[in-house]
């Protein structure tokens, strides 16, 4: 078990939180009693959640060493210095082969780069402090694969692995991690389809999810994020199926790769 943390009257920054995810995380800190600023690339969005619940609005590139400076800045003029921060920002543009250099920069910048250089600006201070906590949103994708994506998956994958050193590197002087890996939530990536030029590749992308398990609220997901960080727990499965599947893949590699390469055949009779 890592380290555990309660967020009453904590400082919190939730980044993608003009909708979805975010949004539902910040909800739940701001119910639980923590001090909340939001971040989004969308400013309009972000200002209207912000002001629904009572949080301060920081807009811009989550990946941009500026913007999350200015969001740290933002929290300790508020409310004093930041305690956790949830990486939860988050792109599906580029899918297979096709996948310009372009997709592929934006989907590290935003998918891992960004939790890369928040805790740059933020591990130091916390370890001097001995407290802190970093939620990465990464994706079951990161723990699996994503049918039809490969900038997501690869960039999840790198996500998972950072979360993972960090809690490693950290742990012992009093950082708590934790990572979410959940399949299919309600939110605007899935119901786009993850298009990018390519609508029956990201027709294939959101229905490998979307068949995979049931569609989750993101109320829910929130809900299981702050249980995670209360215990201290590293690895968020809002979906049970999500630790069996990974079983399987670490049990028999091939035969994990010849079933999903089956799942793929039937996605793509499916959704023509």
């Amino acid at each position: 078990m890592g380290v555990p943390m309660q967020v009453q009257d904590k400082v919190a920054v939730v980044t993608g939180a003009a909708g979805g995810i975010g949004a539902a995380i910040a909800q739940a800190l701001v119910d639980a009693g923590a001090h909340v600023v939001v971040s989004d690339l969308d400013e309009a969005r972000v200002v209207a959640t912000a002001e629904r619940l009572g949080a301060v609005a920081v807009a811009g590139d989550a990946s941009s060493d500026e913007v999350i400076a200015a969001m740290i800045t933002a929290a300790e003029q508020a409310h004093g210095p930041v305690d956790l921060f949830f990486a939860n920002a988050g792109i599906g543009d580029g899918l297979g082969l096709s996948a310009t250099d372009a997709q592929w920069q934006a989907a590290l910048d935003v998918n891992l780069l960004a939790h890369v250089r928040a805790a740059r600006q933020l591990v130091p201070g916390w370890v001097e402090r001995g407290t802190g906590y970093f939620v990465s949103t990464a994706s079951a994708a990161g723990l699996l694969t994503q049918i039809g994506s490969a900038t997501y998956s690869v960039s999840k994958h790198g996500a998972v692995a950072f979360a993972e050193w960090l809690a490693v590197t950290y742990g012992d002087d009093g950082i708590g991690v934790s990572c979410l890996c959940p399949m299919g939530v309600d939110t605007d990536l899935l119901r786009s389809g993850m298009t990018s030029g390519d609508d029956a590749g990201g027709r294939v992308a959101a229905a490998a999810v979307t068949g995979a398990g049931e569609v989750l609220a993101p109320s829910d997901v929130a809900d299981q994020v702050l249980a995670a960080v209360a215990e201290g727990r590293f690895l968020i499965t809002p979906h049970e199926d999500v630790r069996e599947f990974l079983r399987r893949k670490v049990d028999d590699h091939d035969r994990w790769i010849g079933g999903m390469q089956r799942y793929q055949r039937h996605l793509r009779e499916s959704t023509r």
